[in-house]
Parts: structure tokens; C-alpha cells; sequence
């Protein structure tokens, strides 16, 4: 019996100490909050590293050096440098003062927001990462030490008691006893103040998770803030960078609308036209093949940049009319709508296939007076230069007819295009057969004198006859062949174009409009009825009235033009009969 009752002591024993050493620290709920810890932490870390890597700016330090480091302000810096270099004389100079201010506000409420950004988010999310987080689970750490030295204490005490041989429910006495039992009272209570603590900084942790959360509405809200100021500044800036570029008058021309250059340099003449047409009237109005002969692309390229400038050269290019005159077609043929508009392109065609010639004439008149103002004075420039044109046509060969043909596309075409060769055939036959009674009869579409160096700035002081650029003159005693084949070997390679449809119009042009029923004006009949227009002989004062006063005035625009003044009929340059 006594040796069975040793065996009992000692399994009592034994299973306590299994029980000391299986102790929970934290209870199911605190366990999974130490995972969540431990998630939260990773979390929390990686986002405040990649937030920190986001800032421009030297991060914990001041405002001053701050800015330093920020690459906004170096580039504010360098638009302001680059604008005092430039100085506000030159556009570009102006705009990169105001770009560079602009960049400086931007810069500074940059550096602002980053800085609340630091305060707001980046600190408190490192506090949480590295600090509190790190803080409970040292504690949850110490906490497991403080639980292994308890049951430590008890596995001592335990076997002293298994040594005296006492029963399990008994006391062991004694001074060695004693001690034992307070260490492990004493380790049991520092056990329990720590396990209280650690629950406490744990549910400290679930409960203030709405406030980590806050840090990232905190993250929006700032930025949206800054944005918001941002956009403002932009936008105040952004009215005098325009208001900088619309006061600006040096304005390229060539491929812009009529109504915008003429705006912007407060002209009624757009400038490529005018600065071409007085430099023509100068030295050009009896150069053979003008506006059919093309000039050199280099040379009419640099014209055209030249006038885009509002800078030329008279003396340099009154050397060369063809290019003035290529300039001109450029300009015109680049307008983004043709010079006597999309709107009334069918009018015209329609007008140009009426047969009888009264009425063809009437109609080709009516349509010319819906144009609108700044078209109306722009074509009556063109006309009235291509009129007097005409006047040297023993010179020059440029005939109404010719200059209709290599013109014409220049001045009316349709809004869509088709092909090359319908354009040769169909469309621009009928153009045509619009431009040339035009010309023909500008006095009488356009009455009145012009003046065409409207600002007195253009125009070369002595002509001289141009031909003599491309190679000697032919000898007057040449041959036909021999001429004709001289005059072909002097013109440049590029004028392949204009003479093929030169030649495609006096050859086919004729018999093709029979074929396709298009009609063209027959302007024979004017000179038989003995009132050809031409400077010999010039209309009746009576017979080619201007239309009607309000007419006249032409102060109106193009949607003010009413129905009563285009029924009007105008007086025809010859005589009823």
C-alpha cells in the first residue's frame, strides 16, 4: 500500500507539470488580434515607404531647403532665366515669364503639400509600423518570458513538494518551502499585470483601427486639396498666356482661316496677299508665264516663311515674280476654306451651267454679293490685280482664260475632294467657267478704283523683264521649233503642273465639256456685241452701274445679307438686244 500510494504522489506530480508547461498566454480573441498586428504592421510599413519615395522634396526638413531639392522649383528657376534672357520684347520670352511664375506657385503649394502629407500620414504611419506595433508585440514577447518563469516557479515548488512526500492537496513546509511558494506567487502576479497590460494595448489596437484608417482619407483629402489649388492657379494663368498669344500680331498666315489673320493684324487685306500682289505690280506684269510658270522650291519656300514673318525682302525677290506669284497660290490654295467659300460653292457651280448669258452673268453676281465681308474685300483685291493682269497679256500670255485655269483651284473648290483627274475634268472645268468671266469683267462685278498697296510698304522700283533669269533670250531670228524648244529648255523642271493643265484645257478642255454636258461661259459673244471688256475700251459709265447703295456700302455680314438685295438685278456690262 505505501509503495502504490508513492506511485499516486508521484503522477500528481507529473501531470502538473504538463499542465505548467502547456499555460496559455492569451486567450483565443487576443490571438487573433496578434495576427492582425502582425498583418497591419507589413501593411503599414510597405505603404510608408512607398509614400516616402513619392515626396520630391527633402523629407524633415525646412521650408528653404526643402525647395532646393525640389525639381519644380529648378525649373521655375529655369523658365525665369530663360524669359530674362529672351526679354518680354520677344513672345517666347513673355510666355516663359509667365510659364516660369506659374511653375514657382505650383512649386510652393507642392512644398505644402508635402509637408502635410509628412505631418498627416507619413509620421503617424510610421509610428504605427515601428513604434506601437512594435511595442505590443515586444510586450506580447515579455509576456511570454514572464509565463515560462511562472511555470518555472510552480515545476520548483512542485518538486519539493514531490521530495518532502506530502500529499498533493497539503502544503509543504519549511523555509526553502516558503520561498518557492512566494516565487511563484510573485512570478504569477507579474504574469497577470502583464497580461492585463498586453490585452489592454490589444484592444487599444482594435478599437483605434478606424484612426489608422483616417490616415489614408487624410491622404485623399490633402491631395485633393492641392489639386484644387493647383487647377486654380492654372487657370488663372492660362487666360494671360492666351491673352499674351491673341495680342501677339506676328502671326504665321499661310494655312490659317482669313477671318483669324485678318483679326489678328487688324488688316481688310490679308498681308501675304497685298505684300504679293504690289511686289507684282512692281516687277512682275509682264514676266511670260506668270502663275503657270512655277518657281524655284527652295526659293518659294523661303518667301513663304518670309511672309509668315511679316518680314520681305522686296529688292531680293522683285528678281524672281514667279515665286511671288507661287507665293500666292500657296497662300491662297492653304486657306482652310477656299476664298469664295464652301457655303456657296454649289450656287456658284449652278450659276456657271446656266445657258443664257444674262442670267449666267446676274446669277455669277449674286452669289458674289452673299459673301462674306472680309471674302467679298479679298477677292475683289485678287480680281481687280488679275484684271489688270490682263492688260499685258501680249507680254506676259496670261490671258483671262489662262489665268482661270491656273487660278481657279486656287479660289474655289469643292469640300470634298475627289480624285486628281475628276478634279481635272469635271469640277474644275466648271471653275473655270466661273473665274474667267470674272476677271474678264471685274469692272462691272467690282466697280470703282482700288488702291492695292494699301500700307505703301511693298513693291520693287524698277521692272525689268525676268525672263533673261532662267537662261540668254532666244534670237529673233529662231525658227518656230527652235524657239519653242528654247522657251522649254530655260523654265524650271516644276512647272510641269500648271503647263499640263494649261495644255489639258486648250486641247480637250472643249470637246470634254460637250461629252460631259457641262458648260462653260462662251465669252466670244460679249466681243461681238462690240462690248468687250478691255482696257482699249473700257464699259459705259451707264452700263456698269454699281448695284444698289445698300449694296455698295457692304457693311454687312454674311448672315446679314437679305433676300431683297439679292434679287436685285444689275446692270450687264453690254447692251440688250
Amino acid at each position: 500500500m505505501k509503495l502504490l500510494k508513492s506511485l499516486y504522489t508521484f503522477f500528481i506530480h507529473i501531470s502538473f507539470s504538463f499542465r505548467a508547461e502547456k499555460t496559455e498566454v492569451l486567450s483565443e480573441d487576443l490571438l487573433q488580434v496578434e495576427k492582425r498586428l502582425e498583418l497591419v504592421k507589413q501593411v503599414s510599413h510597405s505603404t510608408h515607404k512607398k509614400l516616402t519615395a513619392c515626396l520630391q522634396g527633402q523629407q524633415g526638413t525646412d521650408t528653404d531647403k526643402r525647395s532646393k531639392k525640389l525639381p519644380l522649383i529648378t525649373l521655375a528657376q529655369c523658365l525665369m532665366e530663360g524669359s530674362a534672357v529672351l526679354g518680354d520684347d520677344s513672345l517666347l520670352g513673355k510666355m516663359l515669364k509667365l510659364c516660369g511664375e506659374a511653375e514657382d506657385k505650383l512649386a510652393q503649394e507642392l512644398i505644402h503639400f508635402e509637408q502635410e502629407v509628412e505631418r498627416d500620414v507619413v509620421e503617424p504611419l510610421f509610428v504605427l509600423a515601428e513604434v506601437e506595433i512594435p511595442n505590443i508585440q515586444k510586450q506580447r514577447k515579455h509576456l511570454a518570458k514572464l509565463v515560462l518563469d511562472m511555470d518555472s516557479s510552480r515545476a520548483r515548488w512542485q518538486q519539493s513538494a514531490k521530495s518532502s512526500g506530502i500529499s498533493s492537496n497539503l502544503q509543504p513546509s519549511g523555509a526553502k518551502a516558503d520561498a518557492l511558494r512566494e516565487e511563484m506567487e510573485e512570478a504569477a502576479n507579474r504574469v497577470e499585470i502583464c497580461r492585463d497590460q498586453l490585452s489592454a494595448d490589444m484592444y487599444n489596437f482594435v478599437a483605434k483601427e478606424i484612426d489608422y484608417a483616417n490616415y489614408f482619407q487624410s491622404l485623399i483629402e490633402i491631395q485633393a486639396e492641392y489639386h484644387k489649388k493647383s487647377l486654380a492657379l492654372l487657370q488663372a494663368v492660362l487666360p494671360q498666356i492666351k491673352a499674351q498669344q491673341e495680342a501677339w500680331i506676328e502671326k504665321p498666315s499661310f494655312g490659317k482661316p482669313l477671318d483669324e489673320h485678318l483679326t489678328v493684324s487688324g488688316r481688310e487685306i490679308a498681308f501675304p496677299i497685298e505684300a504679293c500682289v504690289t511686289m507684282l505690280l512692281e516687277c512682275g506684269m509682264q514676266e511670260e508665264g506668270l502663275f503657270r510658270v512655277a518657281p524655284s522650291a527652295s526659293k518659294l519656300k523661303k518667301l513663304k516663311a518670309a511672309l509668315d514673318c511679316c518680314v520681305v525682302d522686296v529688292a531680293e525677290y522683285s528678281a524672281d515674280p514667279h515665286a511671288i506669284a507661287g507665293a500666292l497660290k500657296s497662300y491662297l490654295r492653304e486657306l482652310p476654306e477656299p476664298l469664295m467659300t464652301f457655303e456657296l460653292y454649289e450656287e456658284w457651280i449652278q450659276a456657271s451651267n446656266i445657258q443664257d448669258q444674262d442670267k449666267r452673268l446676274q446669277a455669277l453676281w449674286n452669289a458674289c454679293e452673299k459673301l462674306p465681308k472680309p471674302n467679298y474685300n479679298n477677292l475683289k483685291y485678287v480680281i481687280k490685280f488679275l484684271s489688270k493682269l490682263t492688260e499685258f497679256q501680249d507680254s506676259n500670255k496670261m490671258t483671262p482664260s489662262n489665268m482661270a485655269i491656273v487660278l481657279g483651284p486656287n479660289l474655289l473648290w469643292p469640300q470634298a475632294e475627289g480624285n486628281i483627274t475628276e478634279m481635272m475634268t469635271t469640277v474644275s472645268l466648271q471653275i473655270v467657267g466661273i473665274i474667267e468671266p470674272i476677271i474678264q469683267h471685274a469692272d462691272w462685278f467690282f466697280p470703282g478704283e482700288i488702291e492695292f498697296n494699301v500700307t505703301g510698304n511693298y513693291g520693287s522700283p524698277i521692272h525689268t523683264n525676268h525672263n533673261a533669269n532662267y537662261s540668254s533670250m532666244p534670237s529673233p531670228d529662231m525658227d518656230h521649233s527652235d524657239r519653242k524648244q528654247h522657251d522649254q529648255a530655260r523654265r524650271p523642271l516644276s512647272v510641269a503642273t500648271d503647263n499640263m493643265m494649261l495644255e489639258f484645257y486648250k486641247k480637250d478642255g472643249y470637246n470634254l465639256f460637250i461629252i460631259m454636258g457641262v458648260r462653260v461661259m462662251d465669252t466670244s459673244w460679249v466681243a461681238r456685241r462690240g462690248f468687250f471688256l478691255s482696257p482699249q475700251r473700257p464699259l459705259h459709265p451707264a452700263r456698269c452701274a454699281a448695284p444698289c447703295s445698300s449694296t455698295s456700302a457692304r457693311n454687312r455680314s454674311h448672315t446679314s445679307v437679305t433676300k431683297s438685295r439679292l434679287v436685285r438685278r444689275k446692270s450687264l456690262p453690254y447692251s440688250s438686244q
